[in-house]
C-alpha cells in the first residue's frame, strides 16, 4: 500500500471509504457531564443527542493525542496524509503536527503531511477523497500536497442549524457581532472564512427558508460545479438532506453529491436537525 489517508473523526466516511484500506480515522472524544464516548464506530447518535438534550451543560470534545496520530501513521505506506478539522476550531491539527515531528524522527524515509482542512465534517471527507484521486492519478507526494492545498483554498463550507447554542457556549462564535434571537425563529446561514473561522452569510425566517437561502448562497459562490463534488452532512434529518440535494440538483450540476450522516463531533456542533454542506 503506497499511501495512507488519516482523517480525524469530525470527517464522515461513506460506506465505500469505510471499506477502503487507504483510509483510517483518528477519534476525538466527547463528554456530556459524566457521559463519555469515543467518536468511533461505537458512537450512538440517538443516545448522545438525548444526553445533550437532558443536560443543562454544554457538551465538550477532546482532540486526539499525538500518540493516537503517531500510531495511525505506522504501517507500510510510504506517503502518509492526515486531514484535520479547522485549526481555528480544534487542537486536532496541532496534535497531528506534533505526531508528524515524532514520526519523522523515527522514520526519516517516510513522507508525512498534515492538512488543516479549514473546514469540518464533509469538507474533510472531500479533502481526503481529493488526496486519493491525486494519488491514484500518479502524482508525486509533493504534487499531491500542493494540489490538495490549492483544493482546500478553493473549498467552501455552509451550514444551517436548528440551534447555535453549542457553538456559542463553546466559544466558536466569538467573531460574530450579533446573533438574532431564537424567539423570532430567525435561522442564520453560516459559513467558514478562508482560514476556517465561522461567519454568518445570510439569514431567513424558519428552517425551510434558511435552507433555500443556503442553496442560493452556494449557487452564488460556486463556479465550475460540473467539475466538483458536494457533500451534504445531516444530523438526524435524512429527509431534510435529500430535499436540499434535490433543490441543488435543480439549479446546479455537480460531478457527484454525497449525503453523509454526522459522526460524533459534527453531531455535537450541528445538533439535532443541522445540515452542513461542503463544496
Amino acid at each position: 500500500m503506497g499511501y495512507k489517508i488519516i482523517v480525524d473523526s469530525c470527517g464522515e466516511f461513506t460506506e465505500e471509504l469505510k471499506k477502503d484500506e487507504h483510509f483510517s480515522s483518528v477519534s476525538l472524544e466527547l463528554d456530556v457531564d459524566d457521559y463519555h464516548v469515543v467518536d468511533d464506530e461505537s458512537f450512538c447518535q440517538a443516545e448522545f443527542l438525548q444526553k445533550v438534550k437532558e443536560s443543562p451543560n454544554c457538551p465538550k470534545s477532546a482532540c486526539p493525542s499525538p500518540q493516537r496520530y503517531y500510531d495511525a501513521f505506522c504501517g507500510e505506506a510510504q506517503n502518509i496524509y492526515a486531514v484535520t478539522l479547522s485549526a481555528k476550531l480544534s487542537g486536532s491539527y496541532g496534535s497531528a503536527c506534533t505526531a508528524k515531528q515524532m514520526f519523522e524522527a523515527d522514520f526519516p524515509d517516510k513522507n508525512v503531511y498534515v492538512f488543516n482542512s479549514c473546514s469540518a465534517s464533509g469538507g474533510e471527507t472531500l479533502t481526503g477523497m481529493k488526496i486519493q484521486e491525486l494519488e491514484e492519478a500518479g502524482h508525486s507526494f509533493e504534487e499531491v500536497v500542493k494540489l490538495t492545498e490549492q483544493y482546500i483554498e478553493s473549498q467552501q463550507t455552509f451550514f444551517v442549524l436548528e440551534t447555535l447554542e453549542t457553538l456559542r457556549k463553546n466559544g466558536r462564535l466569538s467573531n460574530l457581532k450579533a446573533l438574532v434571537a431564537n424567539v423570532l425563529n430567525i435561522k442564520p446561514v453560516m459559513g467558514a472564512t478562508p482560514d476556517g473561522l465561522i461567519c454568518q452569510l445570510a439569514q431567513a425566517q424558519g428552517m425551510n427558508k434558511a435552507l433555500e437561502r443556503m442553496v442560493q448562497e452556494i449557487l452564488k459562490r460556486t463556479k465550475n460545479c460540473e467539475e466538483k463534488m458536494l457533500a451534504i452532512s445531516h444530523c438526524n434529518c435524512p429527509k431534510r438532506a435529500q430535499k436540499v440535494k434535490e433543490q441543488i440538483e435543480k439549479l446546479m450540476k455537480f460531478k457527484r453529491i454525497l449525503i453523509l450522516e454526522t459522526a460524533g463531533v459534527s453531531t455535537m456542533y450541528a445538533n439535532d436537525g443541522g445540515v452542513i454542506i461542503a463544496v
